[in-house]
């Protein structure tokens, strides 16, 4: 039988972790349900153990830092991740399960908007705007079609858990996961998922703008990351533009009169046009960098599955 564990980020969710623990439960009687405490300050962690799941400690506050200590520390075939504020189903959790079991899929994501349940639901829109912002970024970036970049309920196999590097510490996370999904070539599936608001007296940790800024800053830094000749090129072409701009005057000049009076708009062009030169060439080294690194990291996952494939074996 393959092991599931149901993982729960908390942070302040003394309302409605009971409820989300005996709603797992039910639905998956046989999966071992771990509540992972952020420095709750209400009775979060007291309510989770009485109802039965086992509950661990991340005193780094932020979503991030707790997903990376479950990552590490808890060993599953099928990992589900889902926020401790009952606003997933659980009774979703079985469609969402489908594509790992049947090795469709290396990450399944509960999308939350396509059925327009959290449109409906959902009363922050600034929350909406920002996913978008993001989704539509991404999307063209990739050049793909998520429709839920910023979920927070998703299903996961083991080889994509134990070869994340979680970076990122606070709400940035969901960004990176999907980011890294899309680099590495793991395969993606999205389940549309009915979607509900959080209960009265429950209030969502999210600061709209200061964790919207965090999750582009995140964006900017993968795609430096990930296409750094694309991210230079685009930043190199800026730098011709401004170069032309200032020293369009002086060419004109020179063709005219075959002199040269504007000379610091020549110097300040031609330093512009070399610093634009430099900064493509990064690019180009750059880029020749990551595509080593994701050879290393598929030789690794190579070793990785081989490994995993000889336990079970073993076992």
């Amino acid at each position: 039988m393959e092991k599931i564990a149901v993982l729960i980020p908390c942070y302040n969710e003394e309302l409605t972790i009971e409820k989300v623990i005996k709603d797992f439960k039910k639905e998956l009687p046989n999966a071992d349900i771990y509540v992972y405490d952020n420095n709750s300050k209400d009775k979060t962690a007291e309510i989770a153990k009485q109802n039965g799941a086992i509950v661990k400690h991340e005193y780094r506050q932020g979503k991030g830092n707790v997903v990376r200590s479950m990552f590490r520390d808890i060993d599953a075939d099928i990992y589900i991740m889902v926020d401790g504020d009952d606003t997933y189903p659980a009774e979703e959790v079985h469609k969402l399960i489908e594509p790992i079991k049947n090795k469709e899929a290396d990450m399944v994501i509960g999308d939350r908007l396509t059925n327009g349940t959290y449109k409906k639901e959902n009363k922050r829109p600034f929350h909406r705007f920002g996913n978008n912002i993001v989704k539509n970024s991404i999307n063209k970036l990739f050049n793909t079609n998520l429709k839920d970049i910023m979920t927070g309920y998703r299903v996961f196999n083991k080889i994509f858990v134990k070869n994340m590097p979680v970076m990122s510490p606070k709400f940035e996370i969901e960004t990176e996961m999907t980011l890294h999904a899309l680099d590495k070539k793991f395969i993606i599936k999205e389940i549309p998922i009915i979607y509900r608001d959080r209960p009265s007296g429950s209030f969502s940790k999210l600061n709209t703008v200061k964790d919207g800024i965090k999750v582009i800053q995140t964006i900017i830094k993968m795609l430096k990351d990930i296409k750094p000749r694309q991210f230079f090129w685009w930043i190199s072409l800026a730098f011709i533009i401004i170069g032309l701009i200032v020293g369009m005057p002086v060419i004109i000049e020179f063709i005219k009169t075959g002199y040269i009076t504007k000379v610091p708009s020549a110097i300040l062009a031609t330093g512009i046009m070399i610093f634009a030169l430099i900064t493509a060439q990064c690019g180009v080294i750059l880029h020749t960098v990551v595509k080593q690194n994701r050879e290393k990291y598929e030789l690794n996952l190579l070793r990785y599955t081989q490994i995993e494939e000889l336990k079970k074996n073993v076992n």
